[in-house]
């Protein structure tokens, strides 16, 4: 379902200039929350944000591409930056990354460790000092570990 989305929205998405990084669905009381990602060279304002929300709701509307109720929200991927593909994971090589995976691979279901190189169709991640292969259908999600130290968070 994910990917027939991504292909309705995505020519709408980049037509205004961003590039869809990728979708969030979730079920969210008796409706769904659907959350998109999305990013530019300059990054993301809330004025992007509104733009991306107003006319994917109207792509989202004409299509009838969503059954039931929905909650819409279009997102900037902030520090801790959600990785949806091989793509983006090879452009974040050498960051930390945290994973939690569909299925046990090798006694783990959680991760977080260096992401140390994209071999095929699966990551390979530095974990406690050893090197710990992850085919990539495994992974139900992964996302970026922000260094507080270089983001200037304060903390």
């Amino acid at each position: 379902m994910a990917d027939r989305l991504q292909a309705l929205l995505e020519p709408t998405i980049t037509g205004l200039g961003y590039e869809l990084l990728g979708i969030d669905r979730a079920r969210h009381g008796d409706s769904q929350l659907l959350r998109l990602y999305i990013d530019q060279a300059d990054g993301i304002t809330v004025e992007d944000c509104e733009r991306v929300s107003r006319q994917v709701s109207d792509v989202l509307e004409a299509e009838h591409a969503l059954r039931a109720d929905y909650t819409l929200e279009v997102s900037s991927p902030g520090l801790d930056r959600p990785l949806f593909t091989l793509e983006q994971h090879r452009r974040f090589v050498g960051e930390q990354v945290q994973l939690r995976l569909r299925n046990l691979v090798e006694g783990r279901r959680r991760l977080v460790g260096r992401l140390q190189e994209v071999s095929g169709d699966a990551l390979v991640l530095e974990v406690d000092g050893a090197a710990f292969t992850v085919p990539f259908d495994q992974v139900e999600r992964s996302r970026l570990v922000p260094d507080w130290d270089q983001a200037g968070s304060g903390r």
